[in-house]
């Protein structure tokens, strides 16, 4: 019989030899970190990047997870005292990784509807430090009515003043108990936001004015991104695979990517807090993050949306299969290195830049994640307006000139729109050269079928579209060249193909790499 993963079998050493086993004394690491949340991107990314900075002595501290709402069931954490296995698969600097990883970050969990008295028991530790949270974007908000002396209160925000408050009747008003505070939550400018719900809170609670000016000094909140995509649990033909290689079972185990991004908005204080930094080149603390918002933005997000409609006309259904496409995969480098990097209207290192896309390009290439164009085509009028128009319209202020890669990637995104038949939901397909209809799931669906039925052919399409100032802010006809650039690619598209409109392209431009 296969045993379950437990302390036990880690002190024993009782799993095969592809599993990487933490040491027994990172076991009975002090607890140091307050955690609201349990999902999988937490476990793949801050608890285990934590765990990995255990193993080299660098942090030193377990994680306490609160469990927040009632779904889900949080006995198998109890089963596993908080162990849990990270299977990573992915492609690094262009070689294959393969790695699994017995976490032992987890201490124990807490849940917040029965436990809340431990909650703020642990509050009151001297050696707590940190908090992380991720509790989806909606957790991130101020509710009305409020309590924080609740057991417990309703949100997040109202959860952790109240952590906040506990800390402070514990310590007084001592600087140096003061928490860093780390939302992982997807929303820009997180911590800024959460520090504004907090401080609101606290004056609607009457907490007092030494509460606020030690909340406001005390304490930091930082804004912090993070990128790591994490699947999770996988199918349970796979989770048998994977018990057989690992020599245990785990109800826990978890699917990561081998990329992996956390940057944290901090100075000196948050830095010596979050002592777990320097054991993974991947999380950056530093004052300012823009820079990987507009990166992960504008090169990772907006290649996607430039490649998207382009690979479904092309016949590419997933990420890999057009990464497996020799032109293909030109087309997205040159796209994303010489196009979309130098048009990034934000000071960018180039070599950060450079290395940044590389590591893109590499998560496109990942075989273990499958990863559909038209699911990328979602809301595609909306993201190109978000994503790509501002690099656009910077790319062809500063070189006075068009980049063509996207003018190629705008004209499939306007062939791809083209509606021709509309189903009893209201839906719009478009059809593939083959006639195999596709959904067109976007909100000007039905403006774009209209664009198509009224005009006389490919160059009043562009011109119609691009001039739209409601649809990108701006007239786009505007940009000298780009109109003209866009037809000509829909154009070739319409009379050749999108697999010829690339080849073409890459002729007349280049193809060789980059960087």
């Amino acid at each position: 019989m296969v045993p379950i993963l437990s302390p036990a079998l880690v002190r024993a050493g009782a799993a095969a030899p592809a599993v990487s086993l933490p040491a027994p004394a990172l076991l009975d690491l002090p607890e140091t970190v307050l955690q609201f949340g349990t999902g999988v991107l937490l476990r793949g990314l801050p608890d285990f990047l934590i765990d990995q900075a255990n193993r080299r002595g660098l942090f030193n501290g377990r994680v306490v997870m609160v469990k927040s709402t009632d779904g889900g069931d949080a006995s198998a954490f109890a089963r596993q005292q908080g162990l849990y296995t990270v299977c990573v698969r992915g492609v690094e600097d262009g070689r294959p990784v393969a790695e699994n990883v017995v976490c032992a970050a987890i201490s124990r969990v807490l849940s917040a509807r029965s436990e809340w008295a431990e909650v703020l028991e642990f509050a009151a530790n001297p050696a707590l430090r940190v908090v992380l949270s991720n509790t989806t974007e909606v957790g991130i908000e101020l509710l009305d009515g409020e309590d924080v002396h609740a057991a417990p209160p309703r949100s997040f925000p109202g959860k952790l003043l109240a952590v906040l408050w506990a800390r402070f009747q514990a310590f007084g008003a001592d600087p140096d108990r003061g928490l860093v505070i780390v939302p992982t939550e997807l929303i820009p400018d997180n911590g800024t936001l959460l520090r504004g719900i907090l401080r609101t809170l606290a004056e609607r609670q009457a907490l007092g004015a030494d509460f606020l000016n030690w909340l406001d000094t005390a304490n930091d909140c930082c804004n912090s991104l993070v990128d790591r995509i994490v699947p999770g649990r996988p199918a349970d033909a796979d989770r048998a695979a994977l018990a057989a290689e690992l020599g245990y079972q785990d109800e826990l185990l978890i699917m990561t990517e081998a990329y992996r991004l956390w940057a944290i908005e901090g100075g000196e204080r948050v830095r010596r807090a979050l002592s777990f930094a320097p054991a993974d080149p991947g999380i950056f603390i530093q004052p300012d993050i823009n820079e990987f918002r507009e990166l992960k933005l504008r090169l990772l997000n907006g290649t996607h949306s430039l490649s998207c409609g382009l690979a479904v006309l092309a016949g590419l259904p997933t990420v890999r299969a057009a990464m497996d496409d020799a032109p293909f995969a030109a087309y997205v480098q040159r796209l994303m290195l010489a196009d979309l990097l130098p048009g990034i209207p934000y000071p960018i290192d180039e070599s950060v830049g450079q290395r940044f896309g590389q590591q893109v390009l590499d998560r496109f290439r990942n075989p273990a994640v499958e990863h559909r164009w038209l699911a990328i085509t979602l809301n595609y009028s909306a993201k190109l307006r978000l994503r790509v128009v501002p690099t656009l319209v910077h790319y062809c202020r500063q070189f006075g000139a068009v980049p063509q890669y996207v003018a190629l990637g705008w004209a499939a995104y306007l062939l791809f729109m083209r509606g021709e038949t509309q189903d009893e939901k209201g839906t719009w397909h478009g059809r593939l050269p083959d006639g195999t209809p596709y959904p067109i799931n976007d909100e000007q669906a039905g403006y774009f079928a209209g664009l198509w039925r009224a005009s006389a052919g490919a160059g009043a399409v562009v011109a119609g579209a691009l001039q739209n100032s409601d649809l990108w802010g701006q007239d786009l006809t505007a940009l000298p060249g780009f109109a003209a650039s866009v037809t000509q690619h829909l154009a070739t598209l319409l009379a050749r193909g999108a697999g010829a409109a690339v080849e073409t392209l890459l002729d007349q431009v280049g193809a060789a790499p980059i960087g």
